[in-house]
């Protein structure tokens, strides 16, 4: 199956194998490569290690990752299966720490367990994938929705600026959150352009947003991070549109690391800052975003990932937060969800 940027599914899931086909986002641009995901290791490694990334497509692969495990045990044993599959879900859990969707689909899947107390095995793997379905299913929607609301907001020949890849390849479905507007504004014959940042120190805006937007032949202008202030003061941008890892009860965003200080920038130029993101992402266990754990990765992202050498300096410190949290404050435009804008209950008034 297709993504609407003419992509292949970016996780698919074949039963009669029992094997989960990613896109291997390491490898994007160059080389647009099928992985097979056969073991509950391969499916944490490629979380873990960012072949598949994007907190609706973490959820996602997570979740068809317990489908895939529950095939590979064999028992009718309900107690032993549930104690099998409930470190399944931990070790998933365990990958990345930030994203909620991750936990969340994996809690979805294994509420399975719950529905069907003393069911036999099989009818539990049975509930189990179709759990894993449904998700997919709201992603879908859930995209279709927020372009809707998003595209009513864009007008022929507007400009936009991103930030990371909230499109396809982080969701699994078929149009993203961030991008999902801009798709959909495609779809209604809107020529809408986009400055996509690069994204450092992993590149996804370089490597997997540019990518994914020349692929559906949308106009896409790459520029570094810090281009994006001088970007901002010289060209008509209508809105900067990000998608979002977790949100707090209070309206705070945590996104990838660089999103704080376009929200920043946005502010001081009078630019509307969207959030795109389905309701998933929403975590009202968390009261503010300094309850959010920020995952901080391997320094050599830093020091040697892009380098033909190693570009470490020794007695140098190295500081590598994966996301950084925008204050809902910041969030002038909205936060849009599938059900429209979301607001924080303290800001109802």
């Amino acid at each position: 199956m297709n993504s609407g940027a003419g992509l292949p599914a970016v996780i698919d899931y074949n039963r009669e194998s029992n094997t989960i086909t990613i896109i291997d986002q390491r490898r994007l641009p160059m080389d647009l490569l099928l992985k097979d995901l056969k073991t509950i290791d391969d499916v944490y490694l490629a979380i873990k290690n960012l072949e598949v990334r994007g907190a609706p497509a973490i959820g996602l692969v997570a979740a068809y990752g317990l489908v895939l495990y529950a095939h590979t045990i064999r028992t009718d044993d309900r107690l032993f299966f549930w104690g099998q599959m409930r470190g399944a879900a931990t070790y998933l859990k365990s990958a990345r720490p930030t994203a909620v969707n991750l936990s969340r689909d994996v809690d979805v899947v294994m509420s399975a367990f719950q529905r069907l107390a003393g069911a036999p095995v099989d009818k539990i793997i049975n509930d189990i994938e179709f759990c894993a379905s449904l998700l997919k299913s709201a992603i879908k929607l859930a995209e279709e929705a927020i372009g809707r609301t998003g595209a009513s907001l864009l007008e022929d020949g507007d400009l936009v600026m991103t930030h990371c890849n909230a499109g396809v390849l982080a969701t699994g479905g078929v149009k993203g959150t961030a991008l999902a507007p801009i798709y959909r504004a495609k779809e209604e014959g809107k020529a809408v352009s986009v400055i996509a940042c690069e994204t450092r120190p992993v590149l996804q805006g370089m490597r997997l947003t540019a990518f994914e937007l020349a692929k559906s032949q949308v106009p896409v202008r790459l520029i570094t991070d810090s281009m994006a202030g001088i970007c901002m003061k010289t060209e008509p941008i209508k809105g900067i549109f990000v998608g979002a890892d977790r949100i707090t009860a209070n309206g705070d965003v945590a996104n990838k690391i660089g999103t704080y200080g376009l929200a920043v920038l946005a502010q001081a130029h009078g630019i509307p800052f969207y959030v795109c993101t389905p309701t998933s992402t929403i975590d009202l266990s968390l009261a503010s975003g300094s309850m959010i754990p920020i995952e901080e990765r391997d320094p050599e992202e830093l020091t040697q990932l892009w380098f033909k050498e190693d570009m470490q300096v020794d007695g140098v410190t190295y500081y590598n937060p994966a996301f950084d949290v925008t204050p809902y404050q910041l969030i002038t435009g909205g936060i849009i969800t599938e059900h429209g804008f979301w607001k924080p209950e303290a800001s109802h008034g």
